[in-house]
């Protein structure tokens, strides 16, 4: 099925192995190895107070007691619906430390949305943020839980229902220390990360502590150039969530293996960051576009917070248009790599390899030490690709998922002969460097031809007054499809649908030209920045219905 050769290896040469040997042991050997080597340093920095490392610990034992004394054991699911904080940290090396399996949920998420992580996944045990609490009052009855704990920052929580206990309340309950557990880590899973995957469906990824632990051990490979650079208790910044796998790898997990203060923000918020940068001084910082665009857009100089003092700049989560990379950089003198990853990988598969002295514009980077990567035909995923020729990314990996929770069809649909289905169709050029084109589920077919919303998208951003923008398939009756998009003007801009749809026919063949445009305040998010191209299809899809329904032809909306 695929050939065997690996230019990116030569990438490699004189700055990493192309193949790791993945460290042993579980994640608690992991955090328990950054506790002793780091003791006396500062694992967390939140709102202003420091927590060192042995307190880290004593703290998340206290809470692995707790937790145990009301039942958790090894297998069970305990969900954490906590923003960025140190109970968060506590409670995740908590679980784990038991065995149990963290659940993942978004702490903005609705009732509809938490029901259904809490249904599937079976928990009995949550960890929750006051903010939130309201909402798992209302749907706790529907539910398996039986623990619940409310973390309220600014003190003891009010309000709770009978069994309902506060963090603080409960952590300090007199009782035995913690079981010792045995964990199997190539089998026992740590958590269940909640992703739409390929078919857009709401389901648990089973990440193993072997697959967590490698992907430290290759984020750390590649993210920087000389760990000895990042081993002196240097600040980094938490801004991305935690309940999110590039905020929990690539931030939480990263941090705590290389000894660093990672500066917890549980809520982007331009202004306060930039202010963070400039007291904590930062030598990582690791964001998603969207937060990228709003650094720049603030017009603030952003040398003069001390963001050209950061030795490197992340980008992940949805690909990075090459407009804004430039507007950053150009901003803080220095370059911003991208990487690439999905849950279903504990994330990262790709990164631009900072050693290089490089970060190659629209490219997602090499495969991470470790991992193999191809090119597969789109339809059948059994021929792979020619050199530059676009089709479905594969990977393989010790980061790999051990499969979707109870779904084993979509699991194998998923994983076939060990290779990871992503979903996402890309290329390679002859240097092994790899490119997404788009994802395959987003693909438009307009006038039956392939249309990917990325290239479009790239165009937009290179007009002077779009600040956000997202292309869609729309049903039209002649082509199938026709390209829709949605921008969001820069600050006082007057641009109009007729300068935007010049723009684009000056730059892109007419079938993937949009026909037309509409304006917009903001762009749906995610909690991680990332812009929602599914939720604006969804409201394309619910004007047609209202349209077709209004003219009493069918209450269904066309096929087409």
């Amino acid at each position: 099925m695929f050939r065997t050769q690996k230019p990116w290896v030569r990438i490699y040469k004189g700055h990493a192995s192309p193949e790791i040997e993945v460290q042993k042991g579980s994640l608690t050997d992991l955090f328990r190895a950054a506790v002793e080597e780091h003791r006396d340093k500062t694992a967390l920095t939140f709102a202003g107070t420091p927590l060192d490392f042995a307190r880290l610990e004593a703290l998340s034992e206290r809470t692995a007691a707790s937790l145990a004394a009301s039942g958790v054991k090894k297998g069970d699911r305990v969900a954490l619906m906590l923003p960025n904080c140190p109970h968060y940290v506590i409670s995740f090396f908590a679980v784990v430390r038991l065995g149990a399996i963290v659940t993942q949920v978004n702490p903005t998420y609705m009732e509809r949305e938490v029901l259904h992580i809490l249904d599937d996944s079976g928990a009995e045990t949550l960890i929750v943020h006051s903010d939130g609490y309201p909402r798992i009052k209302h749907v706790a009855e529907n539910t398996a839980l039986k623990n619940v704990v409310v973390v309220d920052l600014a003190g003891e929580p009010e309000g709770l229902e009978d069994g309902h206990a506060g963090f603080d309340e409960f952590v300090s309950r007199d009782v035995s220390p913690a079981p010792l557990v045995e964990i199997d880590p190539a089998e026992d899973v740590a958590v269940l990360q909640y992703t739409g995957g390929t078919t857009g469906v709401s389901k648990g990824a089973m990440l193993t502590h072997r697959n967590l632990v490698a992907n430290v051990q290759q984020a750390l490979t590649l993210f920087i150039s000389d760990p000895a650079d990042f081993s002196d208790n240097q600040a980094i910044m938490g801004i991305l969530p935690l309940f999110h796998i590039f905020g929990l790898t690539c931030v939480m997990l990263f941090g705590l293996r290389q000894g660093l203060n990672q500066v917890l923000v549980p809520r982007f918020d331009s202004v306060e960051v930039m202010d963070l940068v400039r007291e904590h001084r930062p030598v990582m910082f690791s964001g998603v576009p969207t937060m990228y665009m709003a650094l720049v857009a603030s017009g603030a100089d952003l040398e003069g917070y001390g963001f050209g003092e950061v030795r490197v700049f992340n980008s992940g989560g949805a690909a990075l248009p090459v407009n804004l990379k430039r507007a950053f950089e150009e901003k803080v003198g220095s370059s911003v790599y991208e990487g690439y990853g999905l849950s279903e990988a504990s994330p990262v598969t790709h990164f631009n390899p900072p050693f290089t002295g490089e970060a190659r514009e629209g490219s997602i980077g090499v495969p991470v030490p470790g991992t193999d990567a191809r090119i597969v035909d789109v339809e059948t995923g059994s021929e792979e690709m020619p050199v530059g020729e676009s089709g479905e990314l594969v990977i393989r990996g010790p980061q790999v998922m051990k499969g979707y929770w109870n779904t084993p069809e979509e699991s194998a649909e998923a994983l076939r002969d060990g290779w990871l289905r992503t979903g996402d169709v890309a290329r390679m050029d002859e240097d092994g460097y790899f490119y997404i084109v788009d994802r395959k589920k987003d693909m438009i077919l307009a006038s039956g031809y392939n249309v990917y919303p990325r290239e479009i998208e790239e165009v937009l951003f290179e007009h002077e007054e779009v600040a956000e923008a997202v292309a869609i398939g729309i049903p039209d009756e002649y082509r199938g499809e026709i390209v829709k998009a949605f921008v969001v003007r820069k600050r006082d801009s007057g641009l109009t649908e007729e300068e935007v749809l010049a723009f684009c026919k000056a730059r892109l063949a007419p079938h993937k030209t949009p026909k037309t445009v509409e304006f917009r305040e903001d762009l749906p998010k995610s909690a991680v920045g990332k812009l929602l191209r599914r939720v604006l299809v969804e409201e394309e899809k619910a004007k047609a219905t209202q349209k077709t329904t209004a003219g009493g032809v069918s209450d269904t909306p066309s096929p087409s």
